[in-house]
């Protein structure tokens, strides 16, 4: 048996989730990996806004913290880890890792760093077919910040089979992570569709860290979860012949059980039938769960396909500026007060006459996740909270036009109604994501693997 932890399910995750995931799968005994998944679809996007800013910086900016405190651990037993957390910068990313290697007094450690995934240069010139679902975005002006092909394990296989014990990857695919060391523990072959459906799940029901053992399924009342302040991150027990079973570290809050996972499973699975990576095509239509144990559920009858030929890419642009600007009111009839406040500021847009090209009012507590730009909701709404949110966003192709605007409601303390506070604003770029193809072969991997010693040297 394998066993495969996840420890980070997205960029600026808990920092202290991997030490409960690490001691459990030390007190296993059996040979194991622990993965780290922290890219969005901007994540990337947003690392190369930082590389430019600071070239030696780029990846992710928790990597050190996350590591630290299980890196001994990791190298005296022999549990390899890897992680995406290369961002838009790998070998940065293997720097980190080697600075924290020899603090520890681990100058041997084998560190991979994989690279490849960058294709800015073909999206740049035009090249490669806009993914239909993106096919009718108006581009415009923006302007190309990155684009990554989403890869495969083969160079993470590669990495380990050289021996590789900390594996540091940019744009992989999400299952990948978890593909990776079960190819290269149970040597599956590239084309073993069986066997990869199996480590693709894996994989899909790990990647997002604890919403597996019961975060984002809690529902206080009606879906209770034990501990949610000390969630255990989750751990899939894998076999030879393809049998999974997921589950979490003995001793940590949350659950996993037969609605945790039906919900994982699901979740941006936009087909049942042909869930897509670059290593296999999943299929869980015939998917069945059982709860073996507590904690414990067994994944069985899934069914792979052939990889596809072609391999996503997230193209990231950027060509305007988001303003925010917030204030809260509160008191005896709050809620009347905020939405003459939030008419006040879309008048005093038009009165400024700033370049704006959308705007809109969110009344946080009364209606802002499920509005509509139109504010139809909020202007209608009998809610009577004891206090309220105002906040407005807008977007321009000027930052000073999106600045100005965001100011507005900083001028809301004195020019506004009664009982204002808590003010503040700020203007940040807009990345826009537009997804292409690229045939896998016009997307070479490499890997270089180092000592921590030898990267610093």
């Amino acid at each position: 048996m394998f066993r495969l932890g996840n420890a980070s399910g997205f960029s600026g995750d808990r920092v202290d989730a991997p030490i409960p995931v690490m001691r459990d799968l030390v007190a296993g005994g059996t040979p194991a990996a622990l993965f780290f998944e922290t890219l969005g679809e901007r994540t990337v996007a947003l690392a190369q806004l930082e590389r430019r800013r600071a070239p030696a910086l780029g990846y992710e900016p928790m990597l050190e913290r996350l590591i630290r405190p299980i890196l001994r651990d990791a190298h005296d037993h022999a549990i390899p880890l890897l992680g995406n957390w290369g961002a838009a910068n790998p070998p940065a990313g293997g720097l980190a890792v080697a600075r924290v290697a020899m603090e520890l007094g681990l100058p041997g450690l084998r560190i991979a760093v994989v690279e490849g995934d960058d294709v800015t240069g073909a999206v740049a010139g035009g090249q490669l077919p806009v993914h239909e679902a993106d096919a009718g975005l108006d581009m415009g002006d923006w302007r190309l910040v990155a684009a990554n092909a989403y890869i495969g394990a083969e160079a993470m296989v590669e990495a380990l089979a050289q021996g590789a014990q900390v594996v540091v990857a940019g744009r992989t695919s999400d299952p990948a992570l978890a593909i990776a060391p079960l190819m290269h523990h149970f040597g599956w072959r590239a084309d073993d569709w069986a066997m990869l459906a199996v480590g693709a799940a894996a994989g899909h029901l790990l990647e997002c860290g604890a919403q597996l053992t019961g975060g984002v399924f809690w529902d206080p009342g009606r879906k209770d979860v034990p501990d949610p302040a000390n969630l255990g991150y989750p751990i899939a027990e894998v076999t030879a012949d393809g049998g999974l079973v997921v589950t979490k570290p003995r001793g940590t809050g949350g659950l996993v059980d037969l609605r945790t996972v039906k919900e994982q499973l699901l979740y941006e699975l936009h087909d049942p039938a042909a869930y897509v990576t670059p290593d296999v095509v999943l299929d869980i239509t015939g998917c069945t769960l059982d709860q073996v144990g507590k904690d414990r559920v067994a994944v069985r009858g899934l069914r792979g396909h052939p990889r596809p030929e072609s391999l996503k890419v997230t193209a990231s642009f950027e060509g305007s500026w988001l303003g925010e600007g917030e204030v809260s009111v509160a008191g005896p009839n709050a809620a009347a007060r905020a939405r003459a406040m939030a008419e006040v500021l879309l008048e005093r847009l038009r009165i400024r006459g700033l370049s704006i090209t959308r705007a809109r009012v969110d009344l946080i507590g009364v209606s802002s996740v499920h509005d509509a730009d139109d504010g139809a909701l909020w202007r209608s709404s009998a809610h009577e909270p004891p206090e309220v949110r105002v906040r407005l966003a807008v977007e321009s192709a000027s930052r000073d036009d999106a600045d100005g605007a965001a100011r507005e409601a900083l001028a809301m303390l004195c020019c506004g109604p009664a009982g204002t506070g808590g003010a503040r604003w700020r203007v940040t770029p807009r990345i826009l994501t537009r997804s292409h193809l690229i045939l896998r072969e016009r997307v070479p991997t490499r890997v270089s693997i180092r000592t921590a010693k030898e990267m610093l040297a």
